[in-house]
């Protein structure tokens, strides 16, 4: 993955991530996401520039949903790239997470 970054606003958290998300990195996506969430109320997470998402990058995307859920937390997916929303279709989690 080329880069995580975030950004507080009155809304809450947005993570934007770039390039790819995999094995050697899905790590550093989860810490984020739970990190984020631990302090705010709501966390979008701004996927526009991910090239490519594997399996351990789904799990990541998966676990901030399931804290929110157990914490009362708002998580959004936002503005997917055409290549993760393929990927979130086939796995139908379109239907499981929030997209905007």
């Amino acid at each position: 993955m080329e880069n995580i970054s975030f950004k507080n606003t009155a809304d809450g958290c947005t993570i934007y991530a770039a390039g790819d998300i995999d094995l050697s990195n899905s790590h550093e996506l989860r810490k984020t996401i739970l990190a984020a969430l631990k302090s705010n109320d709501s966390v979008f997470v701004d996927l526009s520039g991910v090239n490519y998402i594997d399996s351990s990058g789904i799990a990541s995307l998966v676990e901030g949903l399931q804290f929110s859920k157990s914490n009362g937390k708002k998580f959004v997916l936002t503005k997917p790239s055409t290549q993760v929303t393929a990927i979130m279709e086939l796995a139908r989690l379109d239907q499981v997470f929030t997209i905007t």
